[in-house]
């Protein structure tokens, strides 16, 4: 399987990035009903900040997948 291509990844990453960061506030949202403490926003955005790359690579390597499959 071939690599994404970077500027997709770029492309990707700033919504990848926020999408990790809300969702990783909201799961501390939740971890609070059992006592767990409540991340602040800024350890959120930090926390998608480096989610996103992982994030943004898969994706960008399925949107490839579906380019190369509408080439064919």
């Amino acid at each position: 399987m071939k690599r994404p291509s970077p500027r997709l990844v770029a492309a990707i990453y700033p919504f990848a990035a926020g999408a990790a960061a809300v969702n990783l506030f909201f799961l501390s949202l939740l971890g609070s009903w059992v006592g767990l403490p409540v991340l602040s926003p800024y350890w959120s955005v930090l926390g998608g900040a480096v989610l996103g790359l992982p994030a943004a690579r898969a994706f960008a390597r399925h949107i490839e997948r579906l380019i190369d499959q509408a080439e064919r």
